[in-house]
């Protein structure tokens, strides 16, 4: 990684899990890297942000982008209760996701995250948290339901003066 990044935190799961929660992050950055290099069963994450706890109300926004190289598509979900952020990762490929102005309390939040899996599909994702708090906390869960797998490792940097 570029000297700006800083690494706050890395996890490996030992066992399977319902979720895991990064808190306590400090506001000290620019912005926020999120490293996810797991797996689960529908190949997808659901995230949720917050400032002291995750917000679980229906103030996400996200537009889908893929393609496998013969098929392209997009959606978009509004007033959702978390973002989808899919990455094909039944494989165990990585999940970049970008957390821009993650301190900022004059803006909402945006994310940005892209995945891939030679055997489905390359997909990116814009997500938004309409709100203005600073997030200090961030949820990953398994979408669906199902869990995050054994050997999932998620790692968190701060980038510096970005």
């Amino acid at each position: 990684m570029p000297s700006t990044y800083e690494k706050i935190a890395t996890t490996t799961l030992g066992s399977a899990t319902a979720s895991y929660t990064f808190s306590s992050i400090s506001g000290s950055y620019t912005d926020l890297v999120l490293v996810l290099v797991g797996s689960n069963s529908n190949g997808a994450y659901l995230i949720q942000v917050g400032n002291g706890s995750v917000d679980t109300g229906t103030n996400y926004s996200r537009t889908f982008m893929y393609g496998d190289g013969s098929v392209a598509g997009s959606n978009k979900s509004t007033s959702a209760s978390s973002i989808v952020a899919t990455s094909g990762t039944l494989s165990l490929q990585p999940s970049i996701m970008n957390f821009m102005n993650y301190s900022n309390t004059t803006t909402y939040k945006t994310l940005l995250t892209r995945g891939n899996d030679s055997a489905y599909s390359t997909a990116a994702i814009v997500g938004l948290w309409r709100s203005t708090s600073a997030i200090n906390t961030i949820k990953i869960a398994g979408f669906g339901g199902v869990n995050l797998d054994t050997g999932s490792t998620f790692t968190l940097y701060g980038i510096k003066a970005a």
